[in-house]
């Protein structure tokens, strides 16, 4: 015998267990006469009466009492095993590669939200100075530095750059012409340019051209420079955004300028990729980031 229509089961298994018609409706968002006339079409198809109806309640009949438990095993077995495969649901992957600085002083402290935003999309960051091929399959998408070109790609620029000097408050610089005599600490650019922020261009602009930088410190990883400056040791030519939460704290300050002109940050990516949603999410959330900092 074919089973009955699983709507007038599933009517039967909620009059049943609140032995109302109406919390029933109640509970599966129907009219009580919905109800009634699912309970009396599974009743027809049996043959057999399942309540016994009186004026303002039901009660189950023999027949009522020996289906009632198991479909309301049935029915809790299958919540949990959907439950359970809705928990094995897949996420959608994400993976960008990004400058190790980039991501350890300006992505990673936000990047929570991300994850609130967005709790289906797992993201994988992969962290490197060496320009990963997108078309290799290595990323999805790459947050690069510089003017490019790009070539193939799709790019949302997201902010530009911009370089001072900044220092340790403890070491009590108030004008240009304090830095005779300090440590400079230089950073060692992979892909140097004309545009290329350096403490030789800085000094050229500021009017300081008989400052010694030939002594101090170099480092090829933005982040141990500024730690070197947190710790007094000397004075860096530093991105205001990657110095921003240091400035806030009072680890750092920015005593004078000029400031001078990098590149921009871009997110690229070759617009074919299968994760182009998940590309389009994180890069319209970096956008709401920038807009909140001021970010230009």
């Amino acid at each position: 015998m074919p089973l009955p229509p699983l709507a007038t089961l599933r009517a039967f298994e909620a009059a049943a267990r609140h032995l109302s018609f109406k919390r029933a409706a109640s509970e599966l968002a129907v009219t009580p006469t919905a109800i009634s006339h699912q309970v009396r079409l599974l009743e027809e198809t049996l043959g057999m009466r399942l309540f016994d109806r009186k004026p303002r309640q039901v009660t189950l009949t023999a027949a009522g009492q020996e289906l009632y438990p198991t479909l309301r095993d049935g029915f809790a077995g299958f919540a949990v095993a959907i439950d359970r495969v809705k928990a094995r649901k897949p996420q959608r992957g994400l993976t960008v590669s990004v400058l190790a600085s980039f991501a350890a002083k300006w992505l990673l402290p936000r990047l929570g939200g991300f994850q609130t935003a967005h709790p289906d999309i797992h993201l994988r960051l992969h962290t490197s100075a060496e320009v990963v091929d997108l078309h290799s399959g290595m990323a999805d998408a790459a947050v690069r530095y510089g003017r490019g070109p790009f070539a193939g790609m799709v790019v949302q620029t997201l902010f530009a750059d911009r370089f001072a000097p900044v220092c340790s408050p403890m070491l009590n610089i108030q004008q240009p012409n304090d830095l005779r005599g300090q440590t400079f600490l230089h950073l060692e650019w992979l892909r140097p340019d004309e545009a290329t922020p350096t403490w030789a261009r800085w000094c050229k602009r500021a009017g300081l051209d008989d400052v010694d930088l030939s002594s101090g410190l170099s480092f090829s990883d933005d982040t141990h420079a500024i730690q070197a400056a947190i710790a007094g040791q000397g004075v860096v030519l530093a991105s205001s955004e990657m110095v921003r939460s240091e400035i806030a704290a009072g680890l750092l300050v920015q005593p004078f300028g000029p400031v001078m002109e990098g590149h921009h940050y871009h997110l690229i990516h070759t617009g074919r990729s299968a994760n182009i949603k998940e590309i389009e999410a994180f890069g319209a959330w970096l956008a709401d980031e920038i807009a909140k900092d001021g970010a230009v």
